[in-house]
């Protein structure tokens, strides 16, 4: 089975599942890879996945393709930063800060950051450097949301020290 089939088999199998477990089935790819074939399925969730979220949609999943030819099925998010595709993608980004990569430069110009303000089926509008810029969307290689990763380093990811059994000691 080809690889375009393929997904077009798999995929309604896994949007029916997210749907029926509150998730977005945001991708459903098969790529290959020196290691073997890869199912690669991407969901999300307005909270965001966890690892255990993976986990149940994988084994829900695993018995309705496990039939069809594949080495090995990853089920994960796609990320904070992922590449804004759909019309679903554009609504839950309107207002924020998105980068946006063309094919060819266009005045001079081949990389933009700006505030997504608007799109339709046609292009994006974006507000940059004081004016609005409307980009046509087949225009674009890659769209994508700046994350802001201000703070990041203050973020204590190793959880209170007391809850360690570790207490600071101090010297009198």
């Amino acid at each position: 089975m080809a690889k375009a089939e393929l997904t077009a088999v798999i995929a309604p199998k896994c949007q029916r599942l997210a749907d029926q477990m509150g998730f977005e089935l945001v991708e459903v790819a098969l790529d290959r890879e020196p290691t073997g074939k890869y199912l690669r399925i991407y969901i999300d969730k307005p909270e965001g996945i966890t690892l255990d979220d993976c986990e149940a949609f994988h084994r829900a999943i695993m018995p309705q393709v496990e039939n069809y030819e594949y080495d090995f099925m990853e089920v994960s998010s796609p990320g904070i930063d992922r590449p804004l595709k759909t019309d679903r993608d554009f609504e839950r980004n309107l207002g924020a800060e998105v980068e946006v990569k063309l094919f060819r430069a266009a005045d001079g110009v081949k990389e933009l950051t700006g505030i997504l303000s608007g799109f339709d089926r046609e292009s994006l509008t974006l507000e940059t450097g004081g004016e609005e810029r409307n980009i046509p969307r087949k225009a674009a290689a890659l769209i994508r949301p700046i994350v802001d990763m201000e703070g990041v380093e203050e973020v204590d990811l190793g959880g209170d020290e007391e809850e360690n059994g570790e207490s600071e000691k101090t010297e009198q």
